[in-house]
């Protein structure tokens, strides 16, 4: 009877512990949701709001009515209709965005499949050249890249925005330790038996069972790309109209200081950030999909 009672006390105890770690886990995810989404909230409400609002108080989570007159401003004012043409910002974005996602995703894959799959005795020093790389900042390289742009006459150009987003130490560093935890060689090898070949395993085998990991990378590569303000200032040094980008006209909207209108820049601000968002709720199902089967044990 006493061990009975025993088992039931231990068992209480059990279940209060997991209980009790639990809403401790709840209550940080709830904190970090809140520190990580609340900028974003207070952005996007102070987009409907007038400028005299947002001063007298600065911070509100009940959204205003001056959404369209922000916008309106932003399309009609002649301060920022001069430079303020966001389908034209928008077109220039996602091309480089998209141009840099597509071929840093797909060369990173490529490399990481390379270190992976391939048993040759310099894959480590590789792999650590590849490390050492990423350690670099872009800073640090700016003037050798601008003299070298200069020299080949690329200025003004997409090509330098786009080309060099093929070497991405970090996404190849992250794609390799995906493949090395969750990517199963015996495949390549049966794929091999059969008779394919090296780059159709890669293209019809690799890919696909790394959709998770092709996905998440997805991601952070377009919203790297799309924000990327300083290589694109650093290139498209004319500031044409027809060449730029969202992250150049929000910047040209903000640094106004002849009239300052807080909703209006908000506005500019909200509006900028919608595509990144509507590119993580197309990929976010693969990531879903990845961590669903990697939770699941045969």
């Amino acid at each position: 009877m006493s061990k009975k009672v025993k088992y039931a006390s231990d068992s209480g105890s059990y279940q209060t512990s997991i209980m009790v770690k639990s809403v401790l886990i709840f209550i940080v995810l709830v904190l970090l949701t809140i520190i990580c989404l609340g900028p974003i909230l207070v952005l996007v409400i102070n987009a409907t709001r007038s400028n005299a609002q947002i001063i007298e108080s600065g911070v509100s989570f009940l959204p205003g009515t001056m959404a369209i007159k922000n916008f309106k401003t932003l399309m009609n004012d002649g301060l920022y209709s001069a430079f303020y043409h966001p389908l034209i910002g928008l077109k220039n974005s996602l091309i480089i965005a998209g141009s840099c996602c597509a071929l840093t995703v797909f060369f990173s894959g490529l490399t990481a499949y390379g270190l992976v799959v391939y048993d040759f005795k310099m894959s480590g020093p590789m792999f650590t050249f590849i490390l050492a790389v990423m350690m670099v900042p872009t800073q640090v390289t700016s003037v050798g890249f601008l003299n070298m742009i200069v020299k080949m006459g690329l200025v003004d150009s997409y090509i330098p925005l786009i080309i060099p987003s093929i070497a991405a130490p970090a996404i190849v560093f992250f794609m390799r330790q995906y493949m090395l935890s969750s990517f199963p060689l015996d495949i390549i090898e049966a794929a091999r038996i059969d008779g394919s070949n090296e780059f159709r395993t890669f293209l019809t085998i690799s890919i696909p069972m790394m959709k998770p990991a092709f996905a998440v990378q997805a991601i952070f590569a377009f919203i790297s790309k799309w924000n990327d303000y300083y290589t694109q200032a650093l290139v498209l040094v004319s500031g044409k109209t027809e060449q730029l980008t969202m992250p150049m006209i929000v910047q040209k909207v903000v640094a106004l200081d002849r009239v300052v209108d807080l909703g209006a820049n908000n506005m500019a601000i909200t509006l900028s950030i919608i595509p990144v968002v509507i590119i993580y709720l197309v990929l976010s199902k693969f990531i879903i999909a990845g961590v669903a089967a990697g939770g699941v044990k045969e």
